[in-house]
């Protein structure tokens, strides 16, 4: 549908026609403040659980500091800061090499190896470290192998790499989370002029030194981007990290909350989890400094050609960007369905299973609908009262995305029970009984916890949608007699809704694999699919979660592909 003729849409009088400045008359301001007041609502909701969590940090004092000081927190910071470090390294090795093979060079399986070099994105991180556990464990089908193949007896006999370590948990995160890194240097690459690789290959430059001194710094403000999300999902993973035998500052607020029973604790070690968050921001404004996303390009200009190869390097071209897709997605994904169909899993369904499904779609349906409306309202009101603090209001609601599930749910914990026991108090007031804790006891709370941490991804889609439509198109429906919502129904809803579908798919996936905030915010008897999992892998028995796990990974496939499409949505092909 076109700008023309949604504004044809416009059901208004000829004379009600106004100058833009009136726009802003009484009849419009009350809806113009509305989407205003859901963009500073949107602000509270992510600045409330980093209040909480200094008040908690700081106004406590006890003995359980010195003891985290002297033994938690050094392991921990230790473990975290080479885990990011080796996860760094691991996307930026698969993921610029890929992007970069994929956009310089013609092999065979290429435009096929372009999309499904995406694919691990679809898995959780803690999905794959429990499949690798069964797959390369003592008595895992490799070994297994092994030992039948050379006549070894036990695994004391021989050397084979321990998958739960630090180094397990870096290469598999890494397997992971590559794609974040590939699928913003595969855009930057692609929309490069053609005029510089060109100029610089007929003065005789090779490939690898073209991309040494053009194609990466060129793309170096994506790439910084790109690591920054794989840090912060490394941030926020518990269940990988926890079976790999990795101390992270994230386990480390788990146990401190939970093992040992100080809230205090917990919230202090988050503050530190928190400095880390902020370095990491920092480091990708750093690494993407002075420097824009634009392309070289401007309209009708065309984007380098790609490189035949020839002879045996273009096969070594197809394995090498095999490797990853395999190790990544075909192989956890193949285990998944080979241990659904040999348990009988689909065939011996069990009923009891229905329930978890269900309530994990019902809470992802219900945090997708809030994030969708608390998102596109915040970007409209940008729109509508073009104020400098709406628009502060619209950066500060977007910062949940980096604050870690863990700390999230423990920084919620308290402004949700004050809700509660104000409800509680104006209850009373008026005569009746207490109702208890509505917020903090019920399912709400695992929604508001979903809703502050995917928000900015309906921001980021809401942002794209609005920039499509000219300002023109407003001014012209406010002459028209148009007020916000008129505006809102008849133009901006229908051209949104490519950005809408979008953002809900991708917050209805991320909420179907969050577990972190699931794990400490779910009510008893309450589970979802990821916690479903979760207990299988702590039981030692994460075969009977196949199925559960298998359908979290094909709900997320048309999500990567989504992704895979839009990061390409502005790649002009070459004519």
């Amino acid at each position: 549908m076109t700008a023309a003729n949604a504004t044809g849409r416009l059901s208004l009088k000829r004379g009600s026609a106004r100058s833009p400045e009136q726009a802003g008359s009484n009849q419009a301001r009350p809806a113009a403040l509305a989407v205003g007041g859901i963009a500073v609502f949107a602000a509270l909701l992510a600045i409330a659980p980093l209040a909480s969590l200094a008040v908690i940090a700081f106004g406590q004092t006890g003995d359980i500091w010195l003891h985290l000081i002297r033994y938690v927190v050094p392991t921990a910071l230790v473990q975290t800061m080479l885990l990011l470090a080796g996860v760094a390294a691991v996307t930026i090795v698969i993921g610029v090499g890929a992007a970069w093979a994929v956009t310089t060079f013609e092999f065979p399986g290429r435009n096929a190896l372009s999309w499904m070099l995406a694919l691990p994105l679809a898995l959780p991180t803690y999905i794959v470290a429990y499949i690798y556990v069964d797959l390369l464990g003592s008595y895992g089908p490799v070994q297994s192998t092994l030992r039948a193949m050379f006549g070894f007896k036990t695994a004391a006999e021989y050397w084979f790499p321990n998958v739960r370590s630090l180094g397990g948990a870096i290469l598999l995160m890494g397997l992971v989370l590559y794609p974040y890194v590939y699928l913003a240097a595969r855009a930057m690459f692609q929309t490069q002029a053609a005029q510089l690789t060109e100029a610089a290959r007929m003065l005789g430059a090779r490939p690898f030194r073209l991309a040494l001194q053009i194609s990466l710094p060129l793309a170096r403000p994506a790439i910084a981007v790109g690591v920054a999300l794989a840090l912060l999902e490394t941030l926020n993973d518990i269940g990988a990290s926890e079976y790999l035998g990795v101390q992270t500052l994230t386990i480390s607020i788990f146990t401190t909350w939970l093992n040992r029973g100080s809230l205090a604790g917990a919230a202090q070690i988050a503050c530190i989890m928190l400095i880390f968050v902020a370095a990491l921001i920092a480091l990708e404004r750093y690494g993407r400094r002075g420097r824009a996303f634009t392309a070289l390009s401007q309209q009708g200009a065309r984007f380098p050609s790609r490189i035949a190869l020839k002879g045996p390097t273009r096969f070594i071209a197809t394995l090498l960007c095999l490797v990853p897709v395999v190790l990544g997605f075909l192989l956890p994904a193949g285990f998944l369905i080979s241990e659904v169909i040999a348990r009988g899993l689909l065939v011996g369904f069990e009923p009891e299973l229905i329930r978890p499904a269900l309530t994990t779609v019902a809470l992802a349906a219900a945090a997708t609908a809030l994030v969708l409306v608390i998102g596109f309202a915040a970007i409209a009101a940008t729109r509508y009262l073009r104020r400098s603090l709406i628009d502060a209001c619209v950066n500060v609601a977007g910062i949940g995305y980096a604050i870690p599930g863990t700390v999230l749910a423990l920084g919620l914990l308290t402004p949700l029970v004050l809700v509660d026991e104000g409800i509680n108090a104006a209850i009373r007031a008026l005569g009746g009984g207490s109702v208890g804790l509505i917020l903090a006891g019920s399912v709400a709370a695992l929604i508001i916890a979903y809703v502050i941490r995917f928000l900015a991804i309906a921001l980021g889609f809401a942002q794209a949608g609005f920039a499509r439509i000219a300002p023109e198109f407003d001014d012209v429906a406010r002459m028209l007699g148009a007020g916000p919502a008129t505006l809102a129904r008849t133009i901006h809803l229908p051209l949104v809704r490519p950005a809408i579908f979008g953002a809900a798919l991708l917050v209805f996936v991320d909420c179907l694999k969050e577990l972190p905030a699931t794990l400490l915010l779910r009510p008893l008897n309450v589970e979802t699919l990821s916690t479903y999992i979760y207990q299988y892998a702590t039981r030692g028995s994460f075969e009977e979660g196949s199925l559960e796990a298998l359908i979290i990974i094909l709900v997320g496939i048309p999500a990567v592909l989504l992704i895979s499409r839009h990061a390409d949505a502005q790649i002009v092909p070459n004519s």
